[in-house]
């Protein structure tokens, strides 16, 4: 009923005790003054301003809107201020969710060039696997997720609707087996998942230890799945003591080292793909944008995808 420009007028009207004047402060003519004093009278149902010869003054419902003005349009202002610094990336923050092996290598480097670029453009990061941060982002929690799906799947299998999601490629990530340092296929060029059948065998993710499964059906045989974390750090270390063989994906392998484990490639290869997920509203944010393009150059870097 009460619109931000008639409250300007209200109170250029307060202020300065004429329509001309009123009009002279804030660039209008005067039949566009009178104009606007009248629809707002229409909506209020009431007279706002009484008009004595060439001078006008307020009546007591004009005096209200105009002692309202003030706090309002500082209110309005204030909330202009901001929206004007987040859409020229002066302010703003991004939720990102990000599964744990992109959390060492990948987030950190996007993080660093959004913060070198953008200093008042704040990114909080949190650590979860694609399902849970696919919901995330479907139900407002997050703005960007991070996330994989392996050779033969796709994003969602079919845990969450992502068609409504917009996604961008970042990466292809290998899959490498991880040996203990002595064993006998340790100095191998390439190892066939088959030879290594009758292995004990350490299982990641839930969405790991599906793929660990899958090729091994493809192979042929159900693998012995002895131990079973989501710690990286942790399964090198069971590889390094002998205790079984696992799995390890180029991301991990680039920043976590054991020196008593070596990665070796498969035959035949096996990859999964790293995707910044978003929706199309949030990627027309500046400052998820910004974070989209970061995410994208850093995946670019030699060290992290080569």
């Amino acid at each position: 009923m009460i619109d931000a420009a008639g409250l300007r007028v209200i109170k250029a009207i307060s202020d300065h005790g004429s329509f001309t004047a009123a009009a002279t402060s804030l660039g209008y003519s005067q039949p566009a003054i009178s104009q606007m004093v009248r629809r707002l009278e229409d909506r209020t149902g009431t007279v706002l301003v009484e008009r004595l010869g060439r001078s006008v003054r307020l009546t007591e419902a004009g005096q209200v809107l105009a002692r309202h003005a003030n706090p309002v349009l500082a209110a309005l202002d204030a909330a202009e201020s901001e929206v004007a610094a987040i859409a020229g990336l002066r302010a703003g923050r991004v939720r990102l969710m990000a599964f744990p092996s992109s959390s060492s290598t990948l987030v950190p480097r996007a993080l660093a060039l959004v913060k070198k670029r953008f200093p008042d453009v704040h990114v909080s990061f949190t650590e979860a696997e694609p399902p849970e941060s696919l919901a995330a982002l479907r139900s407002g929690e997050c703005d960007v997720a991070v996330a994989f799906a392996y050779e033969g799947t796709d994003l969602a299998r079919g845990e969450e609707d992502i068609e409504s999601f917009v996604t961008r490629k970042l990466l292809d990530d290998e899959v490498r087996l991880a040996l203990p340092l002595d064993h006998p296929k340790a100095k191998s060029k390439k190892v066939k998942l088959a030879d290594l059948a009758s292995e004990p065998w350490i299982a990641g993710c839930p969405r790991c230890r599906g793929h660990l499964l899958s090729l091994a059906e493809r192979s042929g045989f159900n693998p012995d799945v002895a131990f079973e974390t989501e710690d990286y750090v942790a399964v090198l270390g069971l590889v390094s003591e002998g205790l079984g063989v696992a799995l390890i994906p180029d991301l991990i392998r680039r920043s976590a080292g054991n020196p008593g484990v070596v990665t070796v490639p498969m035959d035949p290869a096996s990859r999964r793909s790293v995707y910044a997920v978003t929706t199309p509203d949030l990627q027309r944010v500046p400052a998820v944008s910004a974070t989209l393009d970061a995410l994208c150059e850093a995946a670019r870097t030699k060290n992290i995808c080569s």
